[in-house]
């Protein structure tokens, strides 16, 4: 794999991670959680990227395969995922995703979204996976699939550095300007999941693309 290759692989891995949009998506997912369980998020969010790059990078063919899921149906789903997460944000309530069952009494600690959302598929989606595969079938090598793997660990480390700041930015703007951005984001990622969704059912029905 050339450094050009490299550098286009690893351009195009942060333009699809979006590791800054993601940071402004998760200060409004996290809002009323502690700074500890904050930090716990964001490191298992962090290691939960880096393992579904690599195990895509190096066996993503095979499991899709062995499942009999294809990448367009992966985009349908997460859109799906990402669509409810977006309308609860635009309400500003609680996703039934993120919440618990409000009718138990005893006090329980909130679920994580280290993984499910946030990991996957908001940030190492269906486009993160699509772009690996593609690239691991035009360099097919040990070589390529080494220099690869650097890339997507290193950008692994640069979403969890970006997420890292949130605590900064809901400091500043306080209560009122972390609900504008969630109302925001909750636009954008409505929207994301409408582009995802229709990319996926495009290439699963061609004939909806005319």
């Amino acid at each position: 794999m050339s450094f050009e290759a490299l550098v286009t692989f690893a351009a195009a891995m942060f333009t699809i991670l979006n590791p800054i949009g993601a940071s402004a998506v998760f200060a409004g997912m996290v809002i009323g959680r502690s700074e500890t369980e904050r930090r716990s998020i964001i490191v298992n969010c962090t290691l939960a990227i880096a393992i579904i790059l690599l195990v895509t990078l190096w066996g993503g063919e095979l499991v899709l395969g062995f499942f009999g899921v294809s990448v367009p149906s992966l985009e349908v789903a997460g859109s799906l995922i990402i669509g409810m997460i977006a309308i609860s944000m635009l309400n500003s309530q609680q996703s039934e995703i993120h919440s618990v069952d409000a009718g138990s009494s005893a006090p329980v600690s909130k679920p994580s979204i280290a993984f499910v959302p946030l990991a996957m598929p908001m940030i190492a989606g269906p486009g993160a996976i699509a772009t690996i595969i593609v690239n691991t079938q035009r360099y097919h090598n040990l070589e390529s699939n080494i220099q690869m793997s650097l890339v997507c660990i290193g950008m692994a480390i640069v979403v969890g550095g970006c997420l890292s700041s949130v605590s900064a930015i809901t400091r500043l703007l306080g209560e009122s300007g972390m609900e504008i951005i969630t109302k925001f984001m909750g636009m954008i990622l409505l929207a994301i999941a409408v582009g995802m969704g229709t990319g996926g059912l495009k290439q699963l029905m061609p004939g909806l693309g005319g």
